[in-house]
């Protein structure tokens, strides 16, 4: 195999497996409309002799994308996906969301491993460097945020959930008080009205927020038609494949590329090529996950402004070989995804 992965090129026959597995949080976190107490997940592979590719999808909650649905999706398919795979046909085979998630990622670490050809050189990108990314506080009492803010004793960026609520403004005082020096931005996950963020913009600007993610819910995006705000604007449910790219331009500023979304690592690649011709900026994200989540969506870290890949850290425990989090960056370990099997190559 060469440098980059051909799009056509058949990986099998193969042998697929997958498995249900709940994560426990370390405690409930809650955004606007939703509360996650567990996370669920399908932790699939995909086999070719001795050589096994592994990824995980959670899904997309608000489409009720879930994991139970996403293995009953891929079952249907079995026959087809171990006759074999290839990027294209994967694109072909299921539509956006979480089953297209981990059948691609597992196609790509299996591909490294067969190749002996790390992912990152497959997908034509730079060695990957450690990546500043934020650390989340879910939707909480002013003082509560702000505690959970310093917790992240080492963290140089940090995302508040809001919620349209008429604490919002002291949830965002409060966290700034407490770490005036962060990068700090919010996500509002469809929970605000247009008067709310008018009345909110002030307060933002004060606080020296740098990201609005997602205000207003989807299919009401006019809503930032006239909109001034020095403040970047970044669409998270308003994209969820590269299909919904063109319709960004002029009212978002930032793409929120995330693999459970758009279907796994492929599309996410296109997503990024799309919305960097289109001059709009990359931001990568996850639906809560485990380190086997966030070391394909890193790959895409690589061409963003943004990283917001703390997901393992809500969580009580994690893969055996986890993401590292050191000093506010993340590094994504060989043996955890997307890298050569070195010990089966021998």
């Amino acid at each position: 195999m060469n440098r980059h992965l051909r799009d056509s090129e058949v990986i099998g026959p193969l042998t697929l497996r997958m498995e249900l597995e709940q994560w426990p949080l370390v405690a409930p976190f809650r955004i606007a409309g939703h509360d996650f107490e567990v996370l669920q997940v399908l932790h699939l592979r995909l086999a070719a002799g001795r050589y096994v590719g592994h990824a995980e999808a959670a899904g997309v909650y608000y489409k009720n994308d879930k994991p139970e649905s996403i293995k009953e999706s891929i079952e249907k398919l079995r026959t087809t996906i171990e006759t074999g795979l290839s990027c294209d046909s994967v694109q072909r085979l299921l539509p956006p969301g979480g089953a297209r998630n981990a059948i691609d990622c597992a196609l790509w670490d299996l591909c490294a491993k067969l190749s002996g050809v790390p992912a990152w050189q497959l997908a034509g990108l730079e060695r990957p460097r450690p990546l500043l990314t934020t650390f989340g506080c879910g939707a909480d009492t002013p003082e509560k945020m702000a505690a959970c803010a310093v917790a992240y004793r080492w963290a140089r960026a940090i995302k508040l959930k809001l919620t349209g609520e008429p604490s919002d403004p002291d949830r965002v005082r409060a966290v700034r008080e407490a770490l005036p020096d962060v990068w700090l931005g919010v996500d509002a996950n469809q929970g605000f009205t247009r008067p709310f963020l008018e009345r909110l913009m002030p307060v933002l600007i004060e606080m020296r927020v740098s990201l609005i993610e997602q205000p207003f819910p989807v299919g009401h995006e006019a809503l930032l038609d006239g909109l001034r705000s020095p403040i970047q604007i970044a669409a998270d449910e308003s994209v969820q494949g590269l299909a919904d790219i063109d319709a960004l331009a002029g009212r978002f500023n930032v793409v929120n590329i995330k693999l459970d979304k758009c279907g796994g690592l492929t599309e996410a690649l296109a997503m990024a090529r799309a919305s960097r011709d289109l001059g709009l900026d990359l931001m990568v994200g996850n639906m809560i996950g485990t380190s086997l989540a966030m070391a394909p969506a890193s790959l895409v870290g690589q061409l963003c402004a943004i990283v917001d890949l703390d997901g393992p850290v809500f969580l009580t425990a994690d893969r055996p070989t986890p993401m590292q989090y050191s000093n506010g960056f993340l590094t994504s370990p060989e043996a955890l995804w997307g890298f050569p099997d070195l010990g089966a190559i021998r």
